[in-house]
């Protein structure tokens, strides 16, 4: 039997995944895919993260450096000076809310720590940046281990795989026994949805997202507003919440328990329907 745990230590404070949880995504960048520019005022940032909160988000995931495809790589500095004045307001304003800094310079990291953020979301699994793997480990937080080919600059030019899902877990297999040698145990996998696969890849994934339970950890995915959704759909100009709701509840029947997301009133609801659904085939207790 495939033991799933149901906690995250984050620094002392339990968060728990007996229910899948939203993780709300807070870009703080002019250029990112979806809502590029929107919240790097950092009081625009606070009204939308609060916003998020009251809609049930769990986490929030700040980034300061887009990750869509083409995108351009920032150093640490200026990824910092991007984060660092909404962090600093965002701690100090919903200090009950659990943080993930989206990095994957382990300077960045490592300041967003000392300000008192709970999670490390990495992108490149410490392969942009090797030094990011000895900051999870010195700060004992827990870490989104994430799959990746390439990087974004050149992630979408013909990915190519031996098979995908093969090709993904095998990646993750021998990340987490480098995570298990240093005694990282916190850890959240995110096969990586966009982020070197073509929409065939995506689905394949997306299909057999079970088979990354084996890996005995809480699963993440990252589906909200994706290409693969306009693309099948041949609509690139719609919101794609719609498409988004869809692949939500796909992937939740599939054993996901992290819904990264932009908008975290449907990502709830995905969480509240697929739970009643559940409830409804549960076998009725006979007194």
């Amino acid at each position: 039997m495939i033991w799933e745990p149901t906690t995250l230590n984050c620094r002392g404070t339990l968060l728990d995944l007996e229910t899948p949880v939203v993780m709300g995504i807070l870009n703080v960048t002019e250029d990112s895919f979806s809502d590029g520019g929107k919240y790097t005022d950092v009081d625009a940032a606070l009204q939308q993260v609060g916003r998020m909160l009251a809609e049930g988000a769990k986490i929030i995931d700040v980034g300061g450096q887009s990750s869509r495809p083409g995108a351009q790589t920032l150093t640490a500095d200026a990824e910092w000076a991007q984060v660092q004045p909404h962090l600093k307001r965002l701690l100090a304003e919903f200090p009950e809310a659990f943080f993930s800094i989206d990095t994957y310079h382990a300077q960045v990291a490592r300041k967003a720590l000392d300000l008192g953020v709970h999670i490390v979301n990495d992108i490149s699994a410490w392969e942009i940046d090797p030094d990011l793997l000895q900051v999870v480990i010195d700060y004992e937080v827990p870490y989104v281990l994430m799959h990746m080919q390439g990087q974004p600059s050149s992630m979408q030019k013909d990915p190519s795989y031996d098979h995908v899902v093969t090709d993904v877990m095998d990646f993750m297999i021998d990340k987490l026994r480098v995570l298990m040698e240093r005694d990282v145990r916190d850890v959240i996998v995110d096969p990586g949805f966009g982020f070197g696969k073509t929409i065939d890849h995506n689905f394949q994934l997306l299909s057999d997202l079970n088979a990354f339970k084996i890996l005995e950890r809480p699963i993440m995915v990252g589906l909200s507003r994706k290409s693969m959704i306009g693309t099948v759909l041949d609509d690139q100009k719609r919101d794609r919440e719609n498409g988004t709701s869809v692949l939500h509840t796909l992937a939740l029947q599939n054993g996901a328990k992290i819904l990264r997301a932009h908008n975290v009133a449907n990502a709830m609801e995905c969480i509240q329907l697929w739970r009643r659904y559940h409830q409804s085939n549960e076998p009725t207790q006979k007194e």
